[in-house]
């Protein structure tokens, strides 16, 4: 079957990638590596980072200033690689844009639940996603289906000090250690990484459970399961971009600083300058509900 212009270019349109910060590119990673003929445009609201700490309304706001963004670079789908904007604003998303594609992340709470031996599994996430109703309901759902007993632990500050690439500092490590003492001292011998942030200090958990737990440590993280959503999702809507080679530079744009991201890109994705082009824009204040008419 020969395919019309149109048919061609919403094919060899961009996969858009959006988090409050640097997390969403340990998605975008894995969507890489899965998808190599996709060419990609990662969006990161460091600016405004973290929203775990951020009111539900701002949350939302951020998160449709983000979509709006990736919607404008001509994107066919977009990840919201957030655990936080994800339980808050992703259902509001589909009803505003009923035909496009979203993909959205959760805490791992089924994959940990059947890995687990001990039945006891901790969960490191923001106090936003925690607190959330989509959250808790995931929690009793699987809960009631496995008996499995989950042990919550927000993690103020990390987000901030992965944002700053201090991954392995005295800091980031005394926030680790204490995060996971209460989690270890229950005999969990699962832990899900309940925010796409926390992928990348995966090392320094394995170091810390492996020095101060009996048990042997799995950690639960859902960046291969979100990139293998996303495949079939373009498969079915007829939109995956198999055959033509995609561009090798990856386009980024950051509400934060430019340096400090293109910084990130070469620490957590050992990515060259060549292979990626990063943006500073401008963005407004939080509380200017961009005329979107979100909540009406």
């Amino acid at each position: 079957m020969t395919l019309s212009p149109a048919q061609i270019n919403a094919k060899q349109a961009p996969i858009g990638i959006f988090d409050s910060g640097v997390g969403g590119l340990s998605i975008l990673r894995h969507i890489r590596e899965q998808l190599p003929g996709e060419s990609l445009c990662y969006f990161a609201d460091s600016g405004f980072a973290p929203y775990g700490d951020k009111t539900e309304a701002e949350v939302i706001e951020r998160t449709f200033f983000a979509v709006q963004y990736l919607l404008q670079q001509g994107v066919k789908a977009i990840i919201v690689a957030c655990n936080t904007a994800t339980t808050i604003a992703i259902e509001l998303l589909r009803s505003h844009y009923p035909d496009f594609i979203f993909v959205g992340v959760e805490p791992g709470l089924r994959p940990a639940a059947a890995l687990s031996k001990s039945g006891i599994v901790g969960v490191l996430a923001t106090s936003r996603t925690l607190a959330s109703p989509k959250y808790r309901q995931l929690h009793d759902q699987i809960h009631q289906e496995t008996n499995v007993l989950f042990i919550h632990q927000a993690c103020p500050g990390l987000v901030t000090q992965i944002e700053l690439g201090d991954l392995e500092s005295r800091i980031t490590l005394d926030l680790l250690n204490n995060f996971l003492q209460p989690i270890l001292a229950v005999q969990a011998d699962t832990i899900v990484l309940g925010c796409t942030h926390y992928s990348f200090v995966g090392n320094s958990i394995n170091r810390i459970t492996t020095r101060k737990s009996t048990l042997p440590i799995q950690l639960v993280d859902t960046g291969v399961a979100i990139a293998g959503r996303l495949k079939c999702l373009l498969e079915k809507h007829s939109l995956s971009n198999c055959q033509s080679q995609a561009s090798s530079v990856i386009r980024c744009s950051t509400s934060g600083n430019r340096e400090q991201f293109k910084l990130a890109l070469i620490q957590l994705l050992h990515l060259q300058p060549e292979h990626y082009a990063v943006d500073e824009i401008n963005s407004p204040k939080m509380g200017c509900n961009l005329s979107l008419g979100y909540l009406e």
